[in-house]
């Protein structure tokens, strides 16, 4: 299967496309990871896309489109893949509608992860981390420390980090629906969009994932 995964920033798309994909057994594409990975093995276009994000500018189109391809080039994405974090915008999904034409594939489905914008802000904003090892991961309300302030693991300090404050939150879903919201109803013209609540238990929203690609 071929599938985009959309949704807010907080929607937990990460933490489903892991899910998704081992289930369909198919990779998970993450435009982080492309990013990543093409600036640690230095290619061009990971050269490229540094000297953007070094001067602090949005690194253009054609060159996550450029990172996107190579990678669903990879012979482990012959039979399918699940992209997370592209494409971003039209622009970026007409990209890829031309690719996979060139290419005589086509995409199976959308998934687009639904939850209100006061949860984003909640889930986000709530999250505390441990000064001492990042991986340990706190929520004020979801997952509260025993004692506040303190990691349960190992005593360290909590704090939030500047990105999850709630202004910052809200600017980041200002961005999303500017620029990210509308290739949902690009798709949905498409008869591929399937919408999901992304609410409740991780397990409940992968099924409910796994019944609407069945569809």
């Amino acid at each position: 299967m071929r599938i985009v995964l959309v949704g807010p920033p907080g929607a937990g798309k990460g933490t489903q496309a892991a899910f998704l994909a081992k289930n369909l057994s198919i990779p998970h594409i993450s435009t982080g990871d492309l990013f990543r990975a093409n600036i640690s093995q230095n290619t061009e276009l990971g050269q490229r896309a540094k000297a953007f994000m070094d001067a602090g500018d949005l690194v253009p189109d054609e060159i996550t489109i450029g990172m996107a391809k190579d990678r669903m080039e990879q012979p482990d994405a012959a039979n399918g893949f699940l992209l997370d974090g592209f494409p971003r915008n039209v622009s970026q999904a007409e990209a890829l509608d031309a690719m996979l034409t060139d290419a005589g594939m086509k995409l199976d489905a959308v998934l687009d992860l639904e939850v209100e914008e006061d949860e984003v802000v909640k889930r986000i904003a709530g999250r505390r981390i441990c000064r001492n090892d990042s991986a340990h991961v706190f929520h004020v309300s979801y997952a509260p420390p025993k004692t506040d302030g303190v990691c349960d693991t190992c005593g360290g300090e909590l704090y939030q980090r500047g990105d999850d404050s709630e202004g910052t939150v809200r600017n980041r879903l200002e961005v999303y629906h500017t620029q990210t919201e509308p290739i949902i109803d690009y798709y949905k013209a498409q008869g591929l969009l399937r919408t999901i609540s992304a609410l409740g238990d991780v397990q409940d929203v992968t099924q409910r994932a796994m019944d609407a690609l069945k569809k």
